[in-house]
């Protein structure tokens, strides 16, 4: 039952709930700049991750051409971004020890393994997942209503219709509105979330409270940032999702200046991150290749400054 608790409101979230701040347009975009600011200074992780992203979201598309679904490469591509926020979690702690002065290495991304948030952010990312999955059954639903129940045959008659007739227009449409109430309920309910309960752990329905919270206090803004992060994703997007590598971790340093800007700070009740440092973690068969892969990075990275 504490443990259930703890997942749901944390420790101390009812004691000390976060205060939201008034934030307006200068702020999304002045936090655009510190997150590629951050992606310039940190590089390794950032990397790491965008790539994931490039990789994945060519994955999408190949599975759906070869599956006979290619009515759902554009919801499954536009809809994999409602899950980024939580894949992201590593660089908002690389961003925090950044903010803080301290030296940032591409392992303390994984700090977040120990983080006592860990439950929550496990259960958020759940929540968006089924939202994501809600999303793609939606999407479906709207095909088979306008084209029926049979797959397309082949991608270039099925685009061409989508593109000049008026039922692939309706699919469009149709497509895009329910697209869009998707997006802006993850919008608003994720915003600020994922950072706030690495920061506080606070669990998760005052994270998601709070988000809603900047959403509601700052509709104008948070709509804005809403804006920039489809605009990135759609400029990522085009060369066959290879400028996400960029697009994404720019995203995720940002989310966390955003964060910073939207909900008063508490130094009281934050909470210190370590990177864990027990052997078993270190030496783990599984986690052994990302360690090397990311000491190269570093090892390169220290090359071409020197």
């Amino acid at each position: 039952m504490t443990s259930a608790f703890h997942v749901y409101f944390g420790p101390e979230a009812l004691a000390a709930p976060p205060q939201v701040r008034q934030i307006g347009p200068h702020d999304c975009f002045s936090a655009l700049r510190e997150g590629f600011d951050d992606f310039l200074a940190m590089p390794t992780y950032p990397a790491f991750v965008g790539l994931f992203y490039a990789v994945a979201g060519i994955a999408l598309v190949a599975m759906s051409s070869f599956t006979s679904a290619l009515q759902l490469v554009f919801p499954l591509a536009a809809g994999f971004a409602l899950i980024g926020p939580f894949v992201a979690i590593g660089l908002y702690e690389m961003s925090r020890r950044r903010e803080r002065g301290l030296a940032v290495r591409g392992r303390d991304a994984f700090a977040v393994l120990r983080s006592p948030a860990l439950p929550s952010i496990l259960a958020f990312g759940l929540l968006l997942l089924a939202i994501f999955a809600a999303w793609i059954f939606a999407a479906e639903l709207i095909y088979v209503w306008l084209y029926g129940p049979n797959p397309p045959a082949a991608a270039l008659p099925f685009f061409s219709d989508v593109l000049t007739t008026s039922r692939g227009w309706l699919l469009i449409v149709a497509g895009g509105v329910v697209g869009f109430c998707f997006a802006a309920l993850a919008l608003c309910i994720s915003v600020v979330s994922f950072p706030l309960m690495l920061d506080r752990d606070v669990g998760l329905i005052p994270a998601l409270e709070t988000s809603v919270g900047v959403a509601r206090a700052n509709p104008l803004a948070v709509a804005l940032w809403g804006v920039i992060v489809a605009v990135a994703l759609a400029l990522g997007s085009l060369p066959l999702f290879l400028g996400l590598a960029v697009v994404m971790p720019v995203l995720g340093h940002a989310t966390w200046r955003l964060y910073r800007k939207a909900v008063e700070r508490d130094p009281a009740h934050e909470v210190a991150v370590e990177l864990p440092r027990s052997e078993a973690f270190v030496e783990s068969p599984i986690l052994r290749p990302v360690w090397i892969f990311l000491d190269c990075l570093e090892t390169m990275r220290g090359k071409g400054r020197s």
